[in-house]
């Protein structure tokens, strides 16, 4: 399918207002955070730049490449994503550009299958020497054939609810290396998850009860966990807290005792193998994990002096990964494993694990289309044809995901909201981004969007859900999901 040329309705930029260079400066200082506030870290020069540096900036070609060096490559020659050193983005060995002009759909999203499998084995390495479940985290990005090829590397599952169990269960996945989480699991999803011997997290006093009662249904035990809160905080967006004392997950500790009278008392129905913590997600200091793995070992200690062969140590998943693109150093799998391996070994525990973010995020971009440029008041937009529908992250969490444009572009560099043709005024992918002003038809990139992206996109507007490809052997363009219609849609009313 050829690329969809959008008329051009004025000369690039010329609806756009001369900003000043303090204005300009303003922007450029703002500093991006893993996950939370929105910031510019697309700097054409580093902080403090003269008037005289960013006036040339308005009439020079800008850097080809806005992202650290190490996201920059001779074409062919990176993996993933990453600015070639002529200019272009790459997936691998392909252009963006020229995905797009395949794509059946735009905006699309886009993964390096080849980059799924490093962070897969980054984990698997890390994990060496011990006892351990990697359980991909399905509620990141839930592709059928993501989900398959990394139960094909040899991950199990993490699930949340009734579908993404069936959905574990069809791609294929080891029962006994799947877990099933969540604070408001259904009777007949835990029936499913008995029937199968998924191991299920207790969250509640009423958790427990509708376990206990699946179990029965069934007529074979229950291998359970308990989720125990921790009360340790991630140092992260209020939204993907989930360890302190006010999350609505898990048990508080200071109850453990009662559940464990509930488990004794119910030996046909429940067999409790081991416990589980989960702080949030995008943490980025590995002593926060050690801090919770401490109290789970001792808890799991006083756990086995009353007679529990308990056998699996979940602490969860939640790494960061490097939004801003700007070459942060950050926690990696082995550092993260190696923070806890000594209190692991020390008890002889399975360790399982719920990378979701970092095993995906950094796999994939959505790419969109330039529709136009504006200002109004003093601000200047880009105007995309991807929205908060396809990728609603930073106008839920106010998070920041890198932005880049696809080709090289001799447009003003300029200070640009990013925003989407959603009939909301928080439809935005981006704030205060220095970018060269495109051209109507230019290509637009969100990084790093193979975590809570898609998985988490809407119809809102009646834009249907896009089409993903992934490239694969370096340079093999395949579909992996084909783009919704507004057939589908409607479809769902026939007949009534």
């Amino acid at each position: 399918m050829q690329q969809r040329t959008i008329p051009t309705t004025c000369a690039p930029g010329a609806a756009v207002c001369q900003r000043g260079a303090a204005s300009t400066r303003r922007g450029l200082r703002n500093i991006g955070r893993q996950h939370g506030r929105v910031a510019n870290k697309q700097m054409i020069t580093r902080a403090g730049a003269s008037d005289s540096v960013v006036a040339a900036a308005a009439t020079a070609t800008p850097p080809a490449a806005t992202m650290a060096p190490e996201y920059v490559a001779a074409p062919g020659q990176g993996v993933g994503m990453y600015r070639g050193t002529d200019g272009f983005l790459y997936c691998d060995s392909l252009r963006i550009d020229d995905i797009r002009a395949q794509s059946e759909s735009s905006p699309v999203y886009i993964y390096s299958k080849e980059k799924i499998r490093r962070n897969f084995e980054a984990y698997r390495d890390a994990l060496s020497g011990l006892d351990s479940i990697i359980g991909y985290a399905v509620k990141a990005n839930n592709n059928l054939k993501i989900v398959e090829y990394l139960r094909e590397l040899g991950s199990g599952a993490v699930l949340v609810s009734g579908n993404e169990l069936r959905m574990a269960i069809k791609a294929g996945f080891d029962p006994t290396r799947t877990i099933f989480n969540g604070n408001g699991k259904q009777p007949k999803e835990l029936e499913v998850a008995v029937q199968h011997g998924v191991l299920i997290n207790i969250d509640s006093e009423f958790d427990l009860a509708n376990i206990k009662a699946a179990a029965a249904n069934v007529g074979k035990p229950a291998r359970v966990l308990i989720r125990i809160n921790p009360d340790v905080d991630p140092q992260v967006h209020p939204y993907v807290s989930t360890g302190l004392a006010g999350s609505k997950f898990g048990i508080r500790n200071t109850h453990l005792q009662w559940f464990l009278d509930q488990i004794k008392a119910a030996p046909s129905q429940l067999t409790l193998v081991g416990v589980h913590c989960h702080l949030g997600s995008t943490i980025t200091k590995v002593n926060i994990f050690r801090d919770a793995t401490v109290l789970m070992v001792e808890f799991i200690r006083q756990i086995r002096e009353q007679g529990f062969e308990l056998k699996y140590l979940n602490i969860g998943g939640g790494l960061g990964i490097d939004y801003a693109r700007q070459g942060d150093k950050l926690p990696t799998p082995r550092d993260l494993i190696d923070t806890v391996r000594d209190l692991v070994s020390s008890l002889g525990l399975t360790l399982v694990i719920e990378p979701g973010r970092s095993m995906i995020a950094n796999s994939c971009l959505m790419a969109s289309t330039v529709i136009g440029v504006k200002t109004n008041g003093n601000k200047n937009f880009v105007v995309v044809d991807g929205s908060m529908a396809e990728l609603i992250r930073p106008c839920l969490y106010d998070a920041y995901q890198h932005i880049e444009l696809t080709a090289p572009c001799s447009g003003e560099v300029q200070v640009f909201d990013v925003v989407g043709p959603v009939c909301e005024s928080g439809d935005y992918l981006g704030k205060e981004r220095a970018l060269p002003t495109p051209s109507a038809g230019d290509g637009l990139v969100v990084m790093d969007a193979g975590a809570y992206c898609m998985a988490m996109a809407s119809t809102y507007n009646l834009k249907m859900n896009p089409a993903e490809y992934w490239v694969e052997d370096g340079n093999k363009l395949n579909k992996i999901r084909r783009a919704q219609t507004l057939d589908d849609h409607l479809a769902m009313f026939e007949g009534l």
